[in-house]
Order: C-alpha cells, then sequence, then structure tokens
C-alpha cells in the first residue's frame, strides 16, 4: 500500500490513531527502542514511584517557557497520552479555559474542528482502539477532550501535506517502523524483551492494572523510541509536523496571543523544547506533572 492510499484511507483521522497504531507494533516487537543521545529538556511523561520503588502513576509534562526577554509571552508544552484516567482529560479540560490559544494536533484539513466525543471520527483503527481502550480500562482523548472552545486552534498538517511531505523525503511509514522495530530487537537482545511481563499480565486477574504498568515503562522512554522512528535526518511525523505546529503558533502571536498551550503526544515535546530555545528566545521556567493512569 503506498503512502497516499494509506493516508486516505486514514483521513480525516487524528494523529494519535496513528500513534496508538506505531506504540501497539513497538510493544508487540518485544522490546524498548533505546538510542544512545541524552534526552534534551525535562521528562515530558515519566513513571512515578513511591518510597518503595513501586509504581504509582504515569505522569505527564506541562512545561512553562517565558520570553527571555522579559517579554509577556508565555509558552506551555503540554504533554498528551492518548488513552488515560477520566479525571486526567478533565483537568485538562480545567486547564485550557485559561489560555489565549491552544495548539493541538490533528492530521486533518486545515481548521477542522473535533466534535464532541469525537464523533464521525471512525476508521479502520477503530475496533484496535476500542480494545486497547478496554483492555487498559481507560479512556480515549478523542472523546474526553473538549475541542469546542475558540481558544482551541488546528495546529498540524492536512493530510495532502503529510503525504507530500513523506514523498518529498522519500520516506515511508514501513520505513519509520523498521527504524524503531530494529533498535527494539537491539534492546530485546540484551534482555530487555517485554514478552513475558505482559502474556503474564494478559492472564492475571488484574489484567488491566498490570498491563498499564507494563506498558507505561515503554511510554516512559517515549523519547528513545520517538528518535529511532525520526532517524538522522528528522522525520514528517515529529519533526516536519512540529515545524507546522510552530508556524501556527508564531501566526498567532503575532495576532497578538501572549498565553499559549500546545498540547501534543509527548513524544512530540522534546523536538518542541528545542525549537522554543532556539527560535522563540524562551527559557523553561518550571515544569509539573499530572496523574495520566493509575498504576497503583
Amino acid at each position: 500500500m503506498s503512502v497516499r492510499s494509506l493516508l486516505n484511507s486514514l483521513r480525516p483521522l487524528a494523529d494519535r490513531r496513528l500513534w496508538m497504531l506505531v506504540l501497539s507494533i513497538l510493544l508487540a516487537s518485544g522490546g524498548q527502542a533505546q538510542a544512545e543521545e541524552k534526552s534534551e529538556g525535562p521528562d515530558f511523561v515519566r513513571v512515578k514511584n513511591n518510597a518503595s520503588g513501586k509504581p504509582t502513576s504515569l505522569q505527564t509534562a506541562i512545561a512553562h517557557y517565558q520570553s527571555k526577554d522579559g517579554g509577556k509571552l508565555k509558552i506551555d508544552l503540554i504533554g498528551a497520552v492518548h488513552v488515560g484516567e477520566d479525571a486526567y482529560y478533565q483537568e485538562l479540560n480545567k486547564r485550557f479555559k485559561n489560555y489565549d490559544a491552544v495548539m493541538y494536533e490533528l492530521v486533518a484539513p486545515e481548521g477542522t474542528r473535533v466534535p464532541a466525543g469525537g464523533a464521525g471520527h471512525s476508521s479502520p483503527l477503530s475496533s484496535m482502539q476500542t480494545g486497547m481502550k478496554d483492555m487498559l480500562d481507560l479512556e480515549f482523548q478523542l472523546e474526553k477532550i473538549d475541542y469546542s472552545p475558540e481558544n482551541f486552534i488546528h495546529a498540524d498538517m492536512s493530510p495532502d501535506e503529510f503525504v507530500q511531505d513523506m514523498e518529498e523525503r522519500g520516506d515511508s511509514v514501513l520505513a519509520m517502523f523498521a527504524r524503531a522495530m530494529g533498535q527494539g530487537i537491539v534492546q530485546q537482545s540484551k534482555g530487555g524483551s517485554t514478552d513475558a511481563a505482559i502474556m503474564m499480565a494478559l492472564f492475571s486477574q488484574d489484567r488491566a492494572k498490570k498491563l498499564r504498568r507494563v506498558f507505561a515503562s515503554q511510554i516512559a522512554d517515549l523519547d528513545k523510541q520517538m528518535r529511532a522512528i525520526e532517524g538522522k535526518n528528522g522525520s514528517t511525523i515529529i519533526s516536519q509536523r512540529n515545524a507546522k505546529a510552530f508556524e501556527v503558533m508564531d501566526r498567532e502571536i503575532k495576532n497578538g496571543k501572549a498565553n499559549i498551550a500546545v498540547f501534543y503526544g509527548a513524544g512530540h515535546l522534546e523536538d518542541m523544547h528545542k525549537r522554543l530555545l532556539k527560535d522563540f528566545n524562551m527559557e523553561l521556567k518550571s515544569v509539573e506533572y499530572l496523574d495520566a493512569w493509575d498504576l497503583q
């Protein structure tokens, strides 16, 4: 299947659905993708442990940035995981009301608005998503985040832009999968396979919670997984879509928006952190974390 026919079959598809497919394949490959580079910036997704070292929650970051020159511009990078607790999404909904603009990800025609509950966004991947939601006893971001307020601004590629960029780069979804799974195989050879843990969790009486713990450890290494997908020259999925998002953000800043949230999958945020420091003369002021999954 060509890249164009794949994207046509998925439109108008939120990128969270494509990422869930990528994540599922990475998990099924039996290993965490590893990279040698050190992460830049804060941990945008992490597992919180208690004093005994046992995991208590999967957390995502809200990183607060401010202009180095003392200006009024404030930008928050808000990491997202695309299945989570209902309370997590309700907390985000409350916080979004305080921004001049909330820039959000969605590979869809420019200006697309997400209807309440994600209605009309069914796809061939719907059954997989329903299975993931039920398996982990969590909720879908698309169904729980309220995208209707006027301050929500679509900041992502259209399907045509996505396909054109991939074709111009000579890249493919399968090539990105191969890079990521190649790293997974390396980790598996070092004894890093999670196959046994997943199988044990599937047959546990407390299946959902134990699967969450296994998957949370994978998601906490999201920066390494995304570097594997990116490769040395970047990718349409991360770097090029981030560039598009920041073009939209630059437009909104010029239109007078001074308190901005960028609400994107946590795997995008390391690259966005670098862009804020380099291209927008911002500095990181503080980081807070929200509990996305209960792991206790």
